[in-house]
């Protein structure tokens, strides 16, 4: 019997729970291999050679190869994991950040000094 998730309905957001990480656990673990300097650049040698190694959904490479951070999230991976290839990049949190909003860094930054977005954003 599935769980009660009252909190899928968040709009606009993917909750990261048990579900998200086993959909993602590959995903994940391939980010986090970009905490060694040799699988950096490995990873920057060739992006596809380095990602067919690990055991992650064609949906998911793809997603990787086009930096697609709101379609990594929704295909399991974690925000905090997902951060490793904009380290790899050479890309602050804060440009990520702005990217998958549809803004530009300095847009992000101003909106978050600001003090974020309205909280009625994306609700009906």
């Amino acid at each position: 019997m599935p769980l009660d998730k009252p909190y899928r309905n968040v709009p606009g957001t993917t909750i990261f729970d048990a579900d998200q990480s086993r959909k993602g656990y590959w995903l994940n673990q391939f980010c986090m291999s970009l905490m060694k300097a040799e699988n950096r650049e490995r990873f920057k040698k060739d992006e596809r050679a380095y990602l067919d190694e690990w055991a992650m959904t064609e949906e998911q490479k793809e997603a990787v190869l086009a930096r697609d951070m709101n379609r990594m999230i929704a295909l399991g991976g974690n925000i905090y994991f997902l951060a490793k290839i904009g380290a790899t990049d050479g890309k602050s949190f804060q440009q990520m950040a702005g990217s998958m909003t549809g803004m530009s860094e300095e847009a992000y930054r101003d909106m978050m000094i600001g003090g974020g977005r309205d909280p009625k954003w994306g609700r009906k």
